[in-house]
């Protein structure tokens, strides 16, 4: 009797490690949030966070990690429209470790979801789109708001500091989370870090008194 060939699974672990890999050896150093360190230490860990929870394992917990991973290496591109950069990237890439047209399209819609205003359209798209902004809801929220208003300015797109935290002030109060796991784990902190925006704006508070970027 014939047998079908041996199906191996793409590899994932070594994707993320060519990801993270070009994010740190190419991203521009003119960037001061969208750093590697934001995929690596930050919106990774926040995925797979967000997917313990929701008990999400296996081939799509994988490929949500790929998705993060892969999500800003569009920024060794360009600033502007960096999402469809990066499915490009990771469209020409994965298939060297064994991904399919399908999964690859899976992890296309994943990067997508990150894209602002954010319309995911699976819950692995809802997971990719909260771990995305997650800080949103932590206590280093004003610490990272600070890293991208310098970005900002570095890139030629300066604001002054009082109009940037009504900025922020705005968006917090228009977000939500996608995820019941999100939003039980960082709705209260999005809404806290809300209202320290709405102190700081009627305080006048100067951005050297904001928490130094390290």
């Amino acid at each position: 009797m014939e047998t079908s060939p041996l199906r191996h699974e793409p590899d994932h672990a070594g994707a993320i490690a060519h990801a993270l890999a070009r994010l740190h050896r190419e991203l521009p150093t003119t960037l001061s949030y969208h750093t590697p360190w934001h995929t690596e230490g930050d919106v990774l860990p926040a995925a797979r966070r967000l997917a313990a929870l929701a008990g999400v394992t296996g081939m799509p917990l994988h490929l949500l990690e790929v998705g993060a991973a892969f999500h800003d290496l569009g920024y060794i591109h360009t600033f502007h429209g960096h999402e469809i950069l990066s499915v490009n990237e990771m469209a020409a890439i994965l298939p060297s470790f064994g991904f399919d047209d399908a999964a690859i399209g899976v992890v296309a819609g994943i990067i997508m979801a990150t894209r602002m205003p954010q319309t995911p359209t699976s819950a692995l798209e809802a997971l990719m789109a909260d771990a995305d902004l997650d800080v949103l809801g932590r206590d280093d929220f004003l610490l990272t708001s600070t890293a991208l208003w310098r970005e900002q300015a570095a890139l030629g797109h300066a604001v002054p500091w009082q109009d940037w935290l009504r900025s922020q002030s705005r968006f917090l109060q228009n977000h939500h989370f996608f995820t019941p796991q999100a939003q039980a784990l960082r709705q209260a902190g999005q809404d806290a870090n809300h209202a320290l925006l709405t102190a700081m704006i009627e305080a006048g508070t100067p951005p050297d008194l904001a928490p130094p970027v390290v």
